[in-house]
């Protein structure tokens, strides 16, 4: 199971629509060994593309630089399907690097705000997707 605070949750769901109509990424990182999403840390598609994402290998290079300094690892990470349900595509899954890490996908086919919009986390390892509730609290 995910457990993340509202605020997390907000932020991620912000960043998607934020960035519609091309896919929204980024990691939430937390203290090493603890499972916790703490530090959300919003990304650039470098694809700038509606279908599909990818980190700017500069600033992954970085980021994970950064989380090594402060004792931290990628708890989430996240990305938006801008046309489709929030499930991981084939793409996702061959991406998919960090078997200790929540996969969230948001969807935002629905821009307008008012509608549904699908926040959903898995774990990915050895190309095996399964899905896994996700709780919001208001804190840890």
């Amino acid at each position: 199971m995910l457990t993340i605070t509202q605020a997390l949750h907000d932020q991620i769901v912000a960043h998607a629509r934020a960035d519609h109509p091309d896919e929204a990424c980024g990691v939430v990182a937390g203290p090493a060994g603890t499972g916790r999403p703490e530090r959300f840390v919003p990304m650039l598609n470098a694809a700038r593309s509606p279908t599909f994402y990818e980190f700017d290998s500069g600033d992954l290079l970085k980021l994970y630089r950064e989380m090594d300094d402060r004792d931290e690892e990628p708890v989430i990470i996240y990305h938006s399907h801008t046309a489709t349900e929030a499930y991981p595509s084939r793409t996702d899954v061959t991406y998919a690097n960090e078997p200790g890490a929540h996969y969230v996908l948001v969807s935002t086919a629905d821009t307008d705000g008012s509608g549904p919009f699908q926040f959903r986390s898995y774990r990915i390892v050895d190309g095996e997707i399964t899905e896994e509730d996700v709780q919001v609290v208001e804190e840890y």
